[in-house]
C-alpha cells in the first residue's frame, strides 16, 4: 500500500489497527532560502549562507523535514515520536527538491511501529535512518491547509543603507536638546562608528548627567549651553546657517519647537521648495526599502505642495542611488473620482510628471495601498502599471494618512524606520522620542548620504 500526500485533500492519520509492515508513503519538499534563514536565526548566525551554517543547523533542517513527514504523511496526525536515528550524507542547499520516502519495517508492539526513512535529492542521498512512533487507537483527521508563512525581521535594507553611508565622510551634526538616553546615545554611537561629529546644544549639566547614567562619554563632543528647547532649536539652526554643521538633528524636544526654528522666515533654513518629511521603512514582508511621504510636516498639502513633496523624495532616492524611483500616489481607490479630491490630485500630478513639472521618476495614481505594494492585488483589479506592486515611494494624501501608514507598518508589520526632513538648506534628522537607537543611526546614515550627494552635485 502506498500513499502520496499530494493525492489527498486532508490529512488522515494511521492507527494501531490499520498500519501494516510494508506500507509506504512519500512527500516532496523544495527548500527555500527562508528555510536556511530560519535555522541561521535559531543558531545566531548573522549570515544564512550555507557555508557559514554549523553542521547542527543542517541537521536541524533535515530533522524538521522528517518531523513534517511523520506529522503530515506517515503515520500522520495523532502519532507521537518515541525515538529517531538519522545518518547524514550531504548537506541540503537552497533549491534542493527533496523526496522523503518511508516504509513500515516493524511493529515492536501493538501501539508502535518503526518506519525506515530515506531523504534524497537530485544530488544524491541527504540522509537515511528510522523513526519509532506510537500510534493512536482512534483515527485522527486534520484539514490539509497551507503551510504557515514565516517572515524573519532581518531589516537588510536599512543595513545596506548603513553600509553605504560608511563610505561617506563623517558629518558634523548639531543635535538640539539631547536630554534623554536615546536621543543622546544615537549621536554618540554614530560618533563612535565614525559616522558623525556631534555638536550638542542644551543644558550642559543635564546632558552630562544623561551621559553618566547611560555609561557613555562626551569626549570630542562640543557642548553649547541652552536653557530651553526653544533656545536650543534656534542655536542649532544658527550653527547650520553659519556652515558649522552639515545637518540638524532633533533630540528630545518637541517637533514643533525644532521645526518652528527651521521654517522661520528670518534666520531659518528654508530652501526653494516646500519642506517635507520622508520615512524610510524596512518592512520584512516587502522586497525593498519603502519610502513614505509626507507623514510629519504638511498637514493637508495642496497640489503644488504635493509636487514639491514628491520631488523632494525623488531627489533623495537619486542621492541614494535609485535613478528612476517608482512613485505611487495613494488614495482609497484606484480610479479618478471627483468626490475624492485626492484622486484628482493624483491624476494631475501624473500629468505634471508627463509635462516635466516633476522629474526623475515614474509616477502612477491614484492607487490604493494594496495595489501599490502588491502585484497580486493589482492583477486582480486588472491594473496594468509598472509602479503597482513595485513602488519605491508612497505619497499619502495628507499627514494623518501618511503617519498612520508608517506607524502601522512599524508596530504591526515589524518595520524598522528612519526619518528625514527634506527641502531645507541641510538635512534635518527628525526622529520620534519613541524611536530606537537603531532608527536614529539609520536616520543619521540618510543625512550622511544626502550630504555627500549634495557635495558631489551642488544645487544652484
Amino acid at each position: 500500500m502506498s500513499t502520496d500526500i499530494r493525492d489527498t485533500e486532508q490529512l488522515v492519520g494511521l492507527t494501531r489497527d490499520n498500519i501494516a509492515i510494508g506500507m509506504t508513503a512519500s512527500i516532496e519538499h523544495v527548500l527555500q532560502e527562508r528555510s536556511f534563514d530560519l535555522v541561521a536565526a535559531l543558531f545566531g548566525v548573522p549570515d544564512p549562507a550555507c557555508d557559514l551554517l554549523p553542521d547542527a543547523a543542517s541537521a536541524l533542517l533535515v530533522q524538521g523535514i522528517l518531523l513534517d513527514f511523520t506529522a503530515r504523511c506517515m503515520p500522520g496526525p495523532g502519532c507521537d515520536i518515541r525515538s529517531q536515528e538519522l545518518r547524514f550524507m550531504v548537506d541540503p542547499v537552497p533549491g534542493d527538491r527533496i523526496l522523503v520516502h518511508g516504509v513500515v519495517t516493524a511493529r515492536p508492539s501493538q501501539d508502535s511501529a518503526i518506519i525506515a526513512i530515506l531523504l534524497e535529492c537530485q544530488r544524491g542521498r541527504i540522509a537515511e535512518g528510522s523513526v519509532t512512533v506510537r500510534l493512536p487507537a482512534e483515527q485522527v483527521t486534520r484539514p490539509l491547509g497551507p503551510r504557515p508563512d514565516i517572515i524573519l525581521h532581518r531589516h537588510e535594507h536599512l543595513k545596506t543603507l548603513l553600509r553605504r553611508s560608511a563610505e561617506a565622510k563623517p558629518l558634523t551634526v548639531v543635535v538640539a536638546w539631547p536630554c534623554d538616553r536615546d536621543s543622546l546615545l544615537g549621536p554618540l554611537q554614530a560618533r563612535d562608528q565614525g559616522a558623525m561629529r556631534p555638536i550638542l546644544v542644551g543644558p550642559r549639566a543635564t546632558i552630562e548627567a544623561v551621559a553618566v547614567a547611560a555609561g557613555t562619554r562626551l569626549d570630542d563632543c562640543e557642548l553649547i549651553d541652552a536653557e530651553t528647547p526653544h533656545a536650543a532649536a534656534a542655536a542649532a539652526v544658527r550653527l547650520c546657517r553659519e556652515g558649522r554643521a552639515g545637518a540638524l538633528m532633533k533630540g528630545s524636544l518637541h517637533t514643533d519647537d525644532l521645526m518652528a526654528a527651521v521654517v522661520a522666515r528670518d534666520g531659518g533654513l528654508r530652501g526653494t521648495r516646500r519642506i517635507s518629511h520622508v520615512f524610510a521603512l524596512d518592512v520584512p514582508s516587502y522586497h525593498k526599502a519603502l519610502f513614505i511621504t509626507d507623514a510629519a510636516i504638511n498637514i493637508a498639502p495642496d497640489l503644488i505642495t504635493k509636487a514639491d513633496i514628491i520631488q523632494n523624495a525623488v531627489d533623495m532616492l537619486h542621492a541614494l542611488g535609485n535613478a528612476a524611483p517608482k512613485v505611487a500616489i495613494l488614495s482609497a481607490v484606484e480610479t479618478v473620482n471627483p468626490k475624492i479630491p485626492g484622486t484628482l490630485d493624483a491624476a494631475a500630478l501624473c500629468k505634471m510628471a508627463d509635462r516635466g513639472q516633476i522629474t526623475g521618476a515614474l509616477l502612477d495614481g491614484p492607487l490604493a495601498f494594496d495595489n501599490a505594494i502588491s502585484r497580486a492585488a493589482a492583477a486582480i483589479k486588472k491594473i496594468a502599471s509598472p509602479v503597482a506592486g513595485d513602488a519605491d515611494i508612497l505619497v499619502a494624501p495628507n499627514l494623518e494618512a501618511g503617519n498612520m501608514i508608517a506607524k502601522q507598518l512599524s508596530y504591526l508589520a515589524g518595520a524598522d524606520s528612519a526619518g528625514i526632513v527634506l527641502g531645507a538648506r541641510v538635512p534635518v534628522i527628525l526622529t520620534s522620542r519613541a524611536d530606537s537607537v537603531t532608527s536614529r543611526l539609520a536616520s543619521i546614515a540618510l543625512a550622511r548620504l544626502l550630504s555627500a550627494a549634495a557635495q558631489r552635485e551642488p544645487r544652484a
